[in-house]
């Protein structure tokens, strides 16, 4: 191994598992501080990669490139350690166009199955997927540091959240890719009352097709198309109630306090707040877990998981979040 390895991480989505790459990278560049480190993901998701600090170059898949175009591009450099951080057949099909050696990681797909169609406790809790992806990086001899994902606003999009939002504030952010993970509508109009009936500000967050998920009287509506500018949302606000979704993620990784609802699925599949100030709020029910990521109905058509999430409750768990030491 060279004194300064070049290496290639891949990770083209969804946006809590590129977030969830960064303890990875973090320990890469304090065991290796010489080392190049350029990083691959979607368009959408490498703006929150601009100046991080363990990030040299960031990579873009731009929408309909091909991966072999990809490939292409990637072959301009020659990498020490290739490290496929994703193992689905895109990242497969970019291995065999930029050949070499590569190193991957276990999904701990038996666990997860286990949990899903056997219940119990499952071993997958005791691997959160933050830290099963550096298994791909044994070579570079490093481990988990005990710190969070980091995502690191820039100075203009700190700005952009100031001229959306006052200065104190409690974020909502109702949006999920799967129907089945969003808290009902309901609830967080419910919930929005009774934060802003305590004298909180009250902003709603995410992605600007989401903006229908929260509209209601005294809420501040922030939905944007940048990440960025979310993520600048998120770290300013006294506390984030959120889905279990890619912003629960991005709010750990700007070092907020979280709120998480968790519905169909559950903690054991290793995607619980890593490293954070965070309080999960979830209904006990036998049917749960019924997915590994979420889908677009519920299977018995009750959605009581979430329904079942009483906004009291999630009102006091911000509260005293907000509150904490």
């Amino acid at each position: 191994m060279t004194t300064s390895p070049r290496v290639l991480a891949v990770r083209f989505g969804s946006l809590g598992d590129v977030v969830l790459t960064t303890p990875l990278l973090r320990a890469i560049r304090l065991r290796h501080p010489d080392a190049s480190i350029t990083f691959v993901t979607k368009r959408a998701y490498a703006p929150l990669f601009a100046g991080h600090p363990h990030v040299d170059q960031v990579v873009a898949l731009e929408p309909g490139e091909s991966v072999r175009s990809l490939a292409r591009r990637l072959a301009a450099t020659t990498f020490d350690h290739r490290l496929d951080l994703h193992g689905n057949l895109r990242s497969a099909v970019l291995r065999r166009y930029l050949p070499g050696r590569w190193s991957g990681f276990d999904k701990h797909r038996l666990e997860r199955w286990r949990l899903l169609w056997l219940g119990g406790p499952g071993s997958a809790t005791r691997w959160p997927a933050a830290e099963r992806y550096f298994a791909a990086a044994r070579a570079l001899n490093v481990r988990p540091d005990g710190g969070p994902a980091e995502v690191f606003p820039s100075d203009a999009d700190r700005r952009t959240a100031r001229a959306l939002a006052a200065p104190s504030y409690v974020a909502l952010a109702p949006g999920a890719r799967h129907r089945t993970k969003r808290w009902p509508r309901s609830h967080w109009r419910a919930l929005a009352a009774l934060l802003g009936a305590r004298g909180f500000g009250v902003v709603a967050v995410g992605a600007a097709h989401e903006r229908r998920l929260l509209d209601a009287p005294g809420v501040v509506s922030a939905f944007v198309e940048s990440l960025g500018a979310t993520a600048a949302l998120l770290q300013g606000a006294a506390v984030t109630v959120c889905n279990d979704s890619g912003l629960m993620h991005l709010a750990t990784a700007v070092r907020g306090r979280v709120v998480a609802l968790f519905g169909p699925t559950v903690q054991g599949f290793g995607f619980a707040p890593y490293r954070a100030r965070a309080v999960v709020l979830e209904h006990p029910l036998g049917c749960r877990p019924c997915s590994a990521k979420g889908s677009a109905f519920c299977p018995l058509g009750h959605h009581r998981c979430l329904r079942g999430i009483d906004p009291t409750a999630a009102a006091l768990a911000a509260v005293d979040l907000v509150h904490a030491a």
